[in-house]
Order: structure tokens, then sequence, then C-alpha cells
């Protein structure tokens, strides 16, 4: 009996320790960053996202989720992907006027709002989608620019372009925009070997070209909710358009032929 209790805590321990590291991986970015070692804190928060999204599946596949997790996990998350990215996105382009040092503190500002919105909602009408970037993906885009190019920018436009993509990056996240979640995904479950292939050609790509295959799938992600959106409205307005001009016509022909008459 006392056997099967310690297996359980040991369970209940295992997204815990995930989520320790996810917390320590963050804080040791928040250093290196302190200190210049851009690329070391870029590739840090990368890991730390790695293991945010390894804690949460485990405590699914195990039955181990619980409120306290999902507290202790927003409160990691606020170190990884909101104080951790903020800082190093200032040391790298942001720094040194007070604009770059205020969309640093928005963005901070907007994973808080994120991941409250997201520890409140009570019901989820569709578990496919996230609400909102979500604030491992936000901190992994701007990681990654940074771990591509770790050397401080010294471009004013280069700058500037860096500073709106972080201000998009920090609106998307409070923003109701549906993100892919892939929780539909079951790893207990039985696939074909096939399935296996793109997963090697992913792993054989990243430890190739680790700073452009990273870089490219965080901004595809990035950007790929925002462009269906719009592809969305476009398909629509094409369609209200449709039906509108399908109505109209059958009345112009009425009042023609009704002149002719």
């Amino acid at each position: 009996m006392s056997g099967a209790r310690r297996l359980k805590r040991g369970i209940y321990l295992l997204p815990t320790l995930f989520t320790v590291g996810n917390m320590f991986c963050g804080y040791s970015s928040i250093v290196h960053s302190a200190v210049g070692s851009l690329e070391v804190a870029a590739a840090l928060v990368v890991i730390a996202a790695v293991l945010d999204g390894l804690d949460g599946r485990i405590a699914r596949m195990t039955g181990t989720q619980s409120e306290f997790g999902l507290q202790f996990d927003s409160l990691a998350d606020i170190v990884s992907f909101g104080i951790a990215p903020a800082l190093l996105a200032y040391q790298w382009a942001l720094h040194p006027t007070r604009l770059g040092w205020s969309l640093a503190f928005l963005y901070v500002a907007c994973v808080a709002m994120r991941l409250a919105r997201f520890n409140i909602a009570t019901t989820v009408s569709d578990k496919r989608y996230f609400v909102g970037l979500p604030s491992p993906m936000a901190g992994t885009v701007v990681a990654c620019i940074v771990y591509a190019f770790p050397e401080p920018t010294q471009s004013k436009w280069l700058a500037a372009a860096f500073a709106t993509l972080v201000f998009f990056v920090a609106i998307t996240m409070i923003s109701r925009i549906r993100y892919r979640s892939f929780r539909e995904v079951d790893l207990r479950s039985r696939r074909s070997y096939i399935y296996a292939l793109p997963i090697a050609a992913i792993l054989v790509s990243v430890a190739l070209h680790p700073k452009a295959v990273l870089l490219a799938l965080f901004t595809f992600y990035l950007l790929s909710a925002p462009t269906a959106y719009v592809w969305s409205l476009m398909r629509r307005r094409e369609t209200r358009s449709r039906s509108t001009g399908d109505s109209e016509t059958p009345d112009s022909g009425v009042a023609d032929e009704s002149a002719i008459r």
C-alpha cells in the first residue's frame, strides 16, 4: 500500500519536474541576457518551450493534472516566456530608448493577460485551437530571431522592424485569433510507420541547420493563424457579395420585364 502511494506521488512529481526545468531555463536566460550572452539566452528560451510542452503532455497522459500544476506552470511561463524574452529583445534591439523599454514591458503585460485569461477559462469550445497565440510560442519566436542573429543589431531600420514584430506578437497573444493546439494528436495510439518519416526529417533538419529551421518553423506558426483569418474574411466577403448579387438579379429582371410591358 505504501509502495502504491509513493508511486502515485512520484507520478505527480513528474510534470512538476519539467515545470521546474522550464522555470530554471527562463531564469538562466535572464542571467545570460544581463551579461550579454544573447545566443545562450535565446537557446534557453527554446529549451524552456520544449519542457513546457512536455509537462502538459505528461500530465494529461498520466492523469496527473491538478490546479496546483496549472498555477505553477503559469508562474513559470511568466518567467520563461514573459520576462526572459522581453529582456532578450531589449538587449538585442530595443535599448536604449524609452520606447523600447515600454514595448518590452507591454510584451510582459500581454503574456500575463494571456495566461490569466487561459487560467480562468472554465469551458473550451474547441480543444483543437488556442484562443490567441500561446505565450511559449510567442517567446520562442522572439528567441529564435536572436538565436539566428546573436549579435545586437546596430541598424535603426532593423531595430524598428523588430520592434514592430514584438508589438505584433504581443497583441496577437491577447487577440481572439485561433491557433492550432495539436491536442487532438494522441501519442498513445498506434500509427503507421510512415508517420516516423516527417518526424525524422524535421529532426535531421534541426540538427543540420538549427537556427534557420527553428526560425522558419516558429515564424510559420506565428503567421499561420492570421493568414487563415484574413483568408476566411475574404472568402466570407466574396460569398456575401455573390449572394447579394444573386438576390438582386431576379429583381432587376422583373423590373426590366415590367418596364417593357
